[in-house]
C-alpha cells in the first residue's frame, strides 16, 4: 500500500481495510517541479519508502499452478539487462543480480520528495502521463523503488500499529516486494491543483482511475493489484499501484483478459472462487468481506494452491468458548468478536510447505479470525 514519505502511518476507511488491498494543474508548475538525475543501482538510502481480480481466463501457460518455482521464474536470460517480465511477490522474491543490472533516475514530485524509478519505465510513465493530461488528467509519482532495509522499516511500524496480519496484508516482507524492482509505479492524483496523496482520498475517484487504467497498456504498463485476486497477488485493490514490462503486446493481453501477471506466468490459476458469506445475524456483509479479505491474502503465501471456495461458518461459532480459546492463543489480545471460516483448496504436485500433502484436495480448512472492538481482523489460526 501507499503511503506519504513524511506520514507513515495513515487513518484507512473501512473501505480500504475491505482492500477496496488511496480541476487541473497548470502543466508548467506541474512539469517544471520535476528534477531528474541518472543513476545505476543507487544506494538504497536515497529510496523513497511508502506502503506498498476477475475472469475465467486460463493462464498464459497450461502448466500446474505452483509447479514453477520462484528460481525458475525469475530465471534472468544470460544478458546485462534486468528481466522486465520477473515476478516478485510473497513467494517469488528479487532476483539475487537485479540491482548489479538496475539503471535508474531520480525524480522529484510535485510535492517536493525524490522517487527512484528504473530508467525505461520512467520514460514511459512520462509518455502515459503527456498522454493523460491531454484528456485533463494531471497524475505523478508517489514512489517506485524502495531499498530492502526502508521495506523493513514500513513492516514493522505497521506490524506494531495495526497488528502482525494486517501488516502482512498491506506490506510486503522485506525482499519480496515489487516496489525492490524499481518497475512497480504508485501514482497519485492531481485534482484542481491540489494534491491527492492518501488512499482514502484517492478511492473517492473511481471514474478517473478507470480512464488512467485504460491507457496503461499502450504504454507497456499492467496494473497490478486488482480487485477480487488477492488470493493470488496477496494484496488488496490497489488502483495506483501500476507496472511496467516494457512489452505493449503483452501488456495489453493482461489488461484485456483482466488478469494478473502471475495468472499470465503460469504460476497461479484464474479460475473462478466461490465466496459464500452467508445470512449472519451478528455481521454485516462489510464485516465478513473484510475477513474474506484477510484470509485470501494470506492463502497467497501458500505457493501453488488454487483456491476453490470460502464460506462463512455461521453464528454458531460466534460464542465465549471459540472467543476465549481465540484470546489464550493470542496471549490475551483482548479480542471481543470471532468468526469461523471454511476453506476448499487443492495443492500443487510439490507444495512447499512441509505441512500440506502434495497434489489433494482440501476441503472444510477451518479459518479462525479474531478482533478487538477498535481493530480490523486478525488471523489467529488456521487448519484442521
Amino acid at each position: 500500500m501507499k503511503n506519504r514519505k513524511t506520514k507513515l502511518i495513515v487513518l484507512f476507511l473501512a473501505a480500504m481495510i475491505a482492500c477496496v488491498g488511496a480541476g487541473c494543474t497548470d502543466n508548467t508548475a506541474k512539469t517544471g517541479s520535476s528534477s531528474v538525475t541518472s543513476s545505476a543501482a543507487a544506494s538504497e538510502d536515497e529510496s523513497k519508502s511508502e506502503v506498498s481480480e476477475e475472469s475465467n481466463t486460463q493462464s498464459k501457460t497450461e502448466s500446474e499452478a505452483g509447479e514453477s518455482s520462484a528460481e525458475s521464474i525469475n530465471e534472468t536470460p544470460a544478458s546485462d539487462s534486468i528481466d522486465y517480465m520477473a515476478l516478485v511477490n510473497k513467494t517469488h522474491p528479487l532476483p539475487e543480480d537485479w540491482e548489479d543490472k538496475l539503471e535508474t533516475v531520480h525524480m522529484t514530485n510535485s510535492v517536493g520528495d525524490d522517487v527512484e524509478v528504473e530508467k525505461k519505465a520512467y520514460d514511459a510513465y512520462l509518455r502515459l502521463k503527456e498522454e493523460l493530461e491531454k484528456e485533463d488528467i494531471h497524475v505523478d509519482l508517489d514512489s517506485a523503488r524502495r531499498s530492502v532495509a526502508d521495506q523493513q522499516r514500513i513492516m514493522d511500524d505497521f506490524t506494531e500499529q495495526y497488528g502482525k496480519d494486517y501488516a502482512l496484508k498491506t506490506v510486503a516482507a522485506p525482499g519480496y516486494s515489487e516496489h525492490h524492482t524499481g518497475l512497480a509505479l504508485d501514482l497519485y492524483l492531481i485534482i484542481d491543483g491540489k494534491d491527492v496523496v492518501e488512499n482514502e482520498d484517492m478511492i473517492q475517484y473511481p471514474e478517473i482511475w478507470s480512464k488512467i487504467h485504460a491507457k496503461l497498456a499502450d504504454h507497456g504498463f499492467i496494473l497490478r493489484y486488482l480487485e477480487d485476486k488477492e488470493h493470488i497477488t496477496g494484496y488488496g485493490y490497489e488502483p495506483w499501484h501500476i507496472r511496467y514490462l516494457d512489452n505493449t503486446d503483452t501488456a495489453k493481453e493482461i489488461m484485456s483478459q483482466g488478469i494478473t501477471l502471475e495468472g499470465y506466468l503460469g504460476t497461479a490459476s484464474e479460475a473462478d472462487v466461490s465466496i459464500d458469506l452467508g445470512n449472519s445475524e451478528i455481521y454485516t456483509q462489510d464485516e465478513l468481506k473484510d475477513a474474506v479479505i484477510q484470509i485470501k491474502c494470506k492463502f497467497a503465501s501458500l505457493a501453488g494452491c488454487e483456491l476453490k471456495s470460502i464460506r462463512y461458518a455461521g453464528d454458531g461459532a460466534v460464542n465465549d468458548e471459540n472467543l476465549n480459546r481465540m484470546n489464550e492463543i493470542d496471549n490475551g489480545a483482548g479480542y471481543t468478536q470471532v468468526a469461523e471460516f471454511m476453506m476448499d483448496f487443492h495443492t500443487p504436485k510439490n507444495p512447499e510447505s512441509l505441512t500440506l500433502e502434495a497434489d489433494r484436495d482440501y476441503t472444510d480448512y477451518n479459518w479462525w479470525l479474531a478482533r478487538t472492538a477498535d481493530g480490523g481482523w486478525n488471523i489467529v489460526s488456521f487448519g484442521y
